[in-house]
């Protein structure tokens, strides 16, 4: 697998990303276990995980996996923070307290003293940004973490964090928001700022949420996610006419390519300009197979042009509020 750099970053990362929101949920860990073997034997190194996925445990099965499955230093390990919201003196959220506890709490559970990239997972309107930053700072230099991004956060959000620490020596290297052909809106602004700066664009969804696969053409299967009392709302969002249209054009690609459709739109976001690796997020390795699949598909010109016109971002799209999956705090 083709290895890219973060940002203006020395990290270097495989241009797939395996994300584990699913584990500890919907799957289990010897199918989580399989699953990044077979990333890893594809060449694939970058692993993304939150604090929050499964209540902890997508990164309590991914640190089990060090050492008795993999060498910790062959994976890449990207987690996020700022997500939680409690009652505590602390506050959760992106306060400097909270999001220093969180890291603790993350290295504990994946059994590392460090995370490759640690990842700010939501913009937090109650607490400075200098403040927020300043936790970032601190996991800088005392190693916990090696490098630092953002999820997320819209255009004057990610300018906003990354002018901050360019005034430093540990500036930002990413910024992971949701991207894909049925949701562009991050072209508008979050990409522009992002190349600016420096920043690598890490997409989440790439495949909307599982839409493009064309698996919700005929209704709703009762082994996907759309059917998940908590992910239903996920899926449904990009259930639209609109969607129809543009799966329909993915559907016709891939059969002329001769492909499936999963590694048609799989392979127009990885090859956008500022995208350095989406993240896919697989609940078995059958559904990982076939984004690896993707991996040798390089789009036609004709296809892509075509496939760019048909996914064009309407005027009601809203590119300053991102729309943040059910895990994240409303309003962040």
């Amino acid at each position: 697998m083709e290895q890219r750099r973060l940002g203006t970053s020395g990290l270097r990362v495989s241009r797939l990303a395996l994300g584990t929101m699913s584990w500890g949920r919907d799957t289990d860990p010897d199918e989580a276990g399989a699953s990044l073997l077979a990333f890893l034997d594809a060449g694939g190194t970058l692993v993304d995980t939150a604090d929050v996925y499964g209540g902890g445990e997508a990164e309590r099965i991914l640190g089990g996996l060090f050492d008795d499955v993999i060498p910790r230093n062959e994976v890449v390990v990207a987690t996020k923070a700022g997500a939680r919201h409690d009652d505590g003196p602390f506050g959760g959220g992106a306060s400097r307290a909270a999001l220093l506890t969180a890291l603790d709490a993350s290295l504990d559970r994946m059994e590392t003293d460090y995370v490759d990239l640690w990842q700010l997972h939501a913009w937090d309107d109650d607490v400075p940004l200098d403040e927020t930053l300043a936790a970032v700072d601190v996991a800088l230099t005392t190693g916990r973490a090696r490098y630092a991004g953002v999820a997320n956060y819209a255009g004057w959000q990610v300018a906003s964090a990354a002018v901050r620490q360019s005034l430093t020596s540990l500036p930002l290297v990413s910024v992971q928001s949701e991207y894909s052909l049925l949701d562009r809106s991050v072209e508008t602004e979050v990409l522009p700022a992002a190349e600016h700066h420096g920043l690598g664009l890490l997409p989440w969804g790439p495949l909307g949420r599982g839409v493009l696969t064309g698996k919700y053409r005929e209704g709703v299967p009762a082994d996907s996610r759309g059917a998940s009392a908590h992910l239903s709302g996920y899926v449904g969002r990009h259930r639209t006419e609109r969607t129809a249209r543009i799966v329909q054009a993915v559907v016709t690609a891939a059969h002329g390519l001769g492909t499936s459709p999963l590694a048609v739109a799989l392979a127009w976001v990885r090859d956008r300009p500022g995208v350095v690796a989406p993240v896919v997020g697989a609940r078995d390795g059958a559904q990982l197979l076939g984004s690896l699949a993707a991996e040798e598909l390089v789009l036609p010109p004709a296809i892509r042009m075509a496939l760019d016109d048909v996914s064009s971002p309407t005027p009601d799209e809203d590119p300053d509020e991102p729309d943040l999956p059910p895990w994240c705090p409303p309003g962040s």
